[in-house]
């Protein structure tokens, strides 16, 4: 069992890969219209939660000064929407690299070597990859 695990997570060097999970550009490709609906939504989540948050610590204080019960603000509802659909995009092997930009890494082999598709969501597709320990900064078209 272990011997198979580490046969699949073998570079061609030999060497362990960092990621389980590594997209083809197709694959990555396919995840941008979702990913566009799911960081749109994302937003519109940080806007909401962000006035909520607010009528949430009110209810909070006034519960704690005179026991009544809590008055739904949705503030709870929209923070777990929120933590969904970014666990939806992490366990899909997808690095959340900045929320609010909606940027992603999607690990990718190329030329043999581990190496990062990256997307975000003010681009128009996927079309720029980067070395891992290079970061957006050394984002090259595909």
């Amino acid at each position: 069992m272990l011997y198979s695990w580490v046969q699949i997570h073998l570079k061609q060097d030999d060497t362990l890969a960092q990621f389980d999970r590594h997209f083809t550009l197709e694959e990555a490709r396919e995840w941008v219209p979702v990913l566009r609906a799911k960081f749109s939504r994302i937003k519109a989540l940080y806007l909401e939660l962000e006035t909520l948050h607010h009528d949430f610590e009110r209810v909070k204080k006034v519960i704690a000064m005179n026991g009544h019960a809590p008055k739904s603000v949705a503030f709870e509802e929209r923070a777990m929407e929120l933590k969904e659909m970014v666990k939806e995009i992490t366990e899909a092997g997808i690095e959340i690299k900045d929320i609010e930009r909606g940027l992603v890494d999607f690990p990718h082999w190329r030329d043999g070597e581990e190496v990062f598709l990256c997307w975000e969501l003010a681009d128009t597709g996927l079309d720029f990859w980067h070395y891992i320990e290079d970061g957006y900064m050394g984002r090259t078209p595909v």
